[in-house]
C-alpha cells in the first residue's frame, strides 16, 4: 500500500476560506457551519448530562432478550382458561368483544367460534403456577419466572407491533431498546459490541424481521445492534479481503483514523467520531468475534442440556448457548429472534413443533446462568409482540384450529435479576380477550427494564429534530409490584 503522506495538504483544502471560495455559498456556508457545530457540542452535552444524573441503583447488568416473533398464543402458554370447553364452536359473546377492533382476517366472519386450547396444562413447581404440556422444560423452571398474563398494546399488526415493542413507537426509524442501553450505559466489554443480536435459522420464515428492529435510530450509529450470523463470516465484512494482511488492515485504518479526525475538526460532526469508533471497534473484533464463536469447548453436557440442535450453528438452540458466551464475556445487551409463531391456520401443529424448537433451549439457558451465579444479575425476557384470539380464524376443527392477532392481551416472562420469581402477575377474563386486573402497556415494560438496569425512563433522552425523545415516548409506569 502507497503510503499518504501529505496529510496536511488535505487538511488546507479543507479550510473554512477555500472552502467558502469554492462553494459560491458565502456566509451561508459559515452559518451552516456553525449549526453542525452547536448541534454537535448539542448531543455532546446532552449525554454528558444524561451520565451525570442521578442513577437508580441497578438489579441487571445485562439483559438477553428471546423475542418470539409473530405472536406466541397466551391459551397455549401460560394463560389456562379451562372454562372454555363449554364454549367450544360458539360465537364469541358480543359482551366480551365490546366492538373490539378485529383484523381484516376475520373481520368478514359470519360467527367467530370459541375454540378452547387442545393441549392440556398442569400445575408446576412450588408456586403451582399453570403451564402448558407444550413446554415441559419451562414448567421446570417455573419458580425462576415471573409470568404477565396481562401485558396489552394498541398495534393490532406485525410490523407496527413488533417495532412499538422495541423502538417505542410504530412507525421506523426510533432507537430500538438495545441501542438505548448502549447509549446510556456503554459497554462493558471493549472488544464486543455493547449490542448483540442472533436470529434463528431454523424458525419458519413467516413473518419477515428487519434491521431497523435493531437499528439505532437518531442515536450515533456506535449504538446499532450488530448481528452475528451462522456460518463463514458471523459479522459481515468483518474479515480482511482475500489476499490482504492484518499489518494492511492497520495500516489503513491509522490512515483512515487521521482523515477522520481531519473532517471531524473541520466539521464537528459527531458521526465522524462514532465512525472512528465503529473502525476501532471492527479491527478488535477480528480477535474476539472467532474466540467467542468457538463453542468446541463446551462440554457433551451442556450440548445436552440446551439440546439436540444446539450443535447446529444458527439454530435456536445454539443461538441461546451463543448468548450465555456473550454475558459471560459482559455484553450489555443481547437479543435472540425467532421466527415463526404466526399461527392463522392449524395452530396445534405449528405450535407443538415452535415450542419443540425452544422451550429446551430456553429453560436451559436459565438453569446456566443460575448454575454459574450470573441469574442473580442477569435479566432474561420470553415474549412476542402481541397474543392470539380465544376465537379461531377460519374453519374449526377438533384438531385443527388457527388464531388471529389479540392485542389487548398476551403474556410475556422475566426471570433474573430484580424480579419476583414463582409469580403470575395480572388476570384476564374467562376468554382472555380483556384484562381484570393489573394491566401492564408495552411501555410500562420498557420503562420496568431501563428501571432494573438503573435508569430513569423518563431521565434516559436525546434530543433530535427540537424534540426530547425517550424509548416510552411520554408514557410508561415503572411495574413496581414485579420488582423483588
Amino acid at each position: 500500500m502507497a503510503p499518504f503522506n501529505d496529510l496536511s495538504e488535505l487538511h488546507r483544502k479543507l479550510d473554512r476560506r477555500d472552502f467558502l471560495q469554492k462553494t459560491g455559498m458565502g456566509f451561508g456556508a459559515l452559518a451552516l457551519n456553525s449549526i453542525f457545530s452547536q448541534q454537535a457540542n448539542a448531543a455532546s452535552l446532552e449525554k454528558e448530562i444524561m451520565r451525570m444524573l442521578p442513577a437508580i441503583a441497578p438489579k441487571a447488568k445485562r439483559v438477553v432478550y428471546l423475542f418470539m416473533a409473530g405472536g406466541p398464543s397466551q391459551f397455549e402458554t401460560f394463560d389456562y382458561k379451562p372454562t372454555l370447553k363449554s364454549f367450544y364452536g360458539k360465537d364469541l359473546p358480543d359482551s366480551v368483544r365490546r366492538g373490539q377492533r378485529l383484523t381484516g382476517m376475520s373481520a368478514n366472519q359470519a360467527i367467530l367460534p370459541v375454540v378452547p386450547s387442545k393441549f392440556e396444562f398442569s400445575q408446576h413447581g412450588k408456586s403451582g403456577t399453570w403451564v402448558s404440556d407444550l413446554l415441559p422444560y419451562t414448567a421446570q423452571v417455573v419458580d425462576d419466572l415471573c409470568i404477565i398474563n396481562s401485558m396489552f398494546t394498541e398495534q393490532i399488526n406485525h410490523d407496527p407491533a413488533i417495532t412499538f415493542l422495541q423502538t417505542g413507537h410504530q412507525l421506523a426509524g426510533r432507537p430500538s431498546i438495545g441501542s438505548w442501553l448502549s447509549y446510556g450505559l456503554g459497554s462493558e466489554n471493549q472488544n464486543l459490541p455493547a449490542f448483540i443480536v442472533l436470529v434463528s435459522s431454523d424458525a419458519a420464515k413467516d413473518q419477515p424481521l428487519y434491521a431497523r428492529l435493531w437499528g439505532n435510530g437518531f442515536l450515533p450509529s456506535e449504538h446499532q445492534g450488530v448481528q452475528f450470523r451462522s456460518g463463514k463470516d458471523p459479522v459481515l465484512f468483518l474479515n480482511n479481503p482475500e489476499g490482504y494482511d492484518g499489518e494492511d488492515r492497520k495500516e489503513m485504518l491509522d490512515y483512515l483514523t487521521k482523515l477522520n479526525s481531519i473532517q471531524n475538526n473541520a466539521w464537528g460532526d459527531p458521526e465522524v467520531d462514532a465512525r472512528i469508533s465503529q473502525y476501532e471497534m471492527a479491527f478488535r473484533m477480528q480477535t474476539s468475534v472467532p474466540e467467542v464463536m468457538d463453542t468446541q469447548g463446551e462440554s457433551d453436557a451442556s450440548f445436552a442440556m440446551y439440546g439436540p440442535t444446539s450443535r447446529d450453528k444458527g439454530s435456536f438452540a445454539a443461538n441461546c448457548l451463543l448468548a450465555r458466551k456473550l454475558l459471560e464475556k459482559d455484553v450489555r445487551f443481547v437479543q435472540l429472534y425467532h421466527q415463526g409463531w404466526d399461527h392463522h391456520g392449524d395452530l396445534p401443529r405449528n405450535m407443538a413443533k415452535q415450542c419443540q424448537q425452544t422451550d429446551q433451549a430456553t429453560a436451559a439457558l436459565i438453569l446456566d446462568l443460575k448454575r454459574r451465579g450470573m441469574l442473580e444479575d442477569t435479566l432474561v425476557i420470553w415474549g412476542g409482540e402481541f397474543g392470539r384470539t380465544v376465537y379461531s380464524q377460519g374453519k374449526l376443527s377438533a384438531n385443527a384450529y388457527g388464531r388471529d392477532h389479540h392485542p389487548r392481551c398476551f403474556s410475556m416472562w422475566m426471570a433474573g435479576a430484580g424480579v419476583k420469581p414463582g409469580i403470575t402477575y395480572g388476570q384476564t377474563d374467562d376468554f382472555s380477550y380483556n384484562i381484570l386486573k393489573d394491566p401492564v402497556h408495552v411501555h410500562d415494560f420498557q420503562a420496568t427494564l431501563l428501571h432494573l438496569m438503573g435508569i430513569d425512563h423518563e431521565e434516559l433522552a436525546f434530543k433530535y429534530q427540537g424534540r426530547r425523545f425517550r424509548l416510552t415516548d411520554v408514557h410508561g409506569n415503572v411495574v413496581k409490584a414485579i420488582l423483588s
